[in-house]
């Protein structure tokens, strides 16, 4: 069996939150598991963030969820294919 999991890295977190929300909830029927972690609280919150997600459905929905979230400047995301 063939997970699939991605990797979305954003370094520029204040400016593109909102955004990447925004595509994760437009995606959101295809996301099992969402982690997200940044560095510091209140008045020390980091500008990096990673999120974690657990997929499911169609592959080629994960890539354009990716590709969509590529094209956003200070986001990176990769699909990780794992067999289980």
């Amino acid at each position: 069996m063939q997970k699939d999991y991605m990797i979305i890295l954003v370094n520029a977190r204040k400016e593109e939150a909102v955004t990447v929300q925004k595509i994760l909830t437009e995606w959101g029927c295809y996301i099992r598991t969402r982690l997200g972690l940044h560095g510091g609280v209140l008045d020390d919150c980091s500008q990096n963030g990673t999120l974690f997600l657990e997929l499911v459905g169609e592959k080629e929905k994960h890539e354009e969820m990716a590709r969509k979230l590529n094209l956003l400047k200070g986001v990176s995301a990769k699909i990780i294919d794992m067999e289980v």
